[in-house]
């Protein structure tokens, strides 16, 4: 008898550890649960917007100016009671300048952190990484500063701030042309879509006002002497050379055309568009002209709200590439603010019927392939200075 009860103590206390046991399970459970229920409920609570952006390696600075802009449009909404009372919130990715890595970020976006829109890229190669995984998941996308043609053309989710190439490339070609220039040059870096598909407009419509491309040169992106190209271009006595490349590039070869003796303009894209550019190229940059999408010398209400709001909390005049984030996340804002909806469906058809937006960038409306109408501005490179030489349309 005694052995017996001692046997049943043994399995009472067994009984009370494995409550115990079961017990904290539960518990541990439901404070897991109650966790993504909060989780849950926050997400509720926010707009997801994501970025993928260049904020590592030779273009970071792309991605630092983007990046500034749209935080400063998300802070300002956010201060004035968010979009349908709910706060936006940036989920930002690094594509560190990497082909292939934006693609890699993008469907993270979209599959694990389920952002509502996308905004970004800057660059064209990039954003048509990105436009296809975003068509494909029906997610609105807005390239804030991508300018090649084809970036739209990928599907009916896809949007773009900027003016495209065809329309850059026509402005340049006739600005040349608007100063005298007959004979030019062109350097082009053939491994960029953006660079190829520039190159095409600007000499397509030089040649069509009367103009002539003396000589052409190719390099790639990895590419540090120039001197080939330059000495080609050099001897073809060109009055200017149009170099439709980005700034990590353009100031290395202006720079280097300096060296051997070639003085003459150098004309390019919005590509230029970096502090970095004056930076490294220095007073060789001098007298250059590229086209662009905004300057902080615009005195317009808007432009100057947006100007003296960037230098206040950074501190520098913002670039085009902030100004045309900072409009993106505003027009995805109002947008959804107006349909009071974030079904990207609706957002989609809401922002392809969007007409005379009030942007620091140019009052936006789009056209049947969801590119904006408006003007374009013409950058001098002046005291070490990017000063506003003139707008043009055509």
């Amino acid at each position: 008898m005694k052995q017996r009860a001692n046997l049943f103590r043994v399995f009472n206390i067994f009984g009370y550890l494995l409550l115990g046991v079961l017990l904290m399970v539960v518990l541990a459970a439901c404070k897991k649960n109650e966790g993504t229920l909060e989780s849950q409920s926050a997400r509720g609570n926010v707009i997801k917007i994501g970025m993928a952006l260049p904020l590592t390696g030779v273009e970071a600075s792309y991605g630092r100016d983007s990046l500034q802009g749209a935080q400063l449009a998300v802070e300002e909404l956010n201060t004035n009671g968010g979009v349908l009372g709910r706060h936006l919130q940036l989920v930002v990715k690094d594509n560190q300048s990497k082909a292939g890595e934006t693609s890699i970020v993008i469907r993270e976006l979209i599959n694990r952190q389920h952002v509502s829109a996308l905004v970004g890229e800057g660059a064209s190669g990039r954003s048509l990484e990105a436009a296809p995984i975003a068509q494909k998941n029906g997610i609105p996308l807005i390239s804030s500063g991508s300018t090649n043609v084809k970036v739209t053309k990928i599907g009916n989710y896809i949007f773009r701030m900027c003016f495209i190439d065809s329309f850059q490339g026509k402005v340049m070609a006739k600005f040349a042309h608007s100063i005298g220039i007959q004979n030019i040059a062109i350097i082009l870096d053939s491994s960029k879509d953006y660079s190829i598909g520039l190159a095409q407009s600007f000499s397509k419509d030089f040649m069509a006002l009367g103009g002539r491309i003396v000589v052409q040169q190719s390099y790639t992106g990895n590419d540090k002497d120039f001197s080939a190209q330059l000495t080609a271009v050099k001897a073809a006595h060109p009055e200017a050379v149009f170099l439709p490349s980005y700034y990590t590039e353009a100031s290395a070869i202006i720079s280097q055309a300096r060296q051997i003796g070639l003085e003459v303009p150098f004309m390019g894209g919005d590509g230029w568009d970096s502090e970095e550019f004056l930076k490294m190229g220095g007073k060789a940059m001098e007298g250059s002209y590229f086209s662009d999408h905004f300057s902080p010398d615009n005195q317009a209400p808007v432009v100057r709200n947006f100007v003296e709001g960037y230098r206040k909390k950074y501190g520098i005049p913002p670039s085009a590439l902030a100004a045309l984030a900072y409009d993106s996340i505003r027009l995805l804002a109002d947008t959804i603010q107006r349909i009071r909806t974030v079904d990207p469906i609706q957002v989609r058809d809401a922002l392809a019927a969007t007409t005379n937006f009030p942007a620091v960038t140019g009052t936006i409306t789009f056209d049947e392939n969801r590119n904006p109408q408006k003007p374009a501005i013409i950058i001098k490179v002046r005291n070490g200075k990017f000063t506003f030489f003139k707008s043009m349309e055509l």
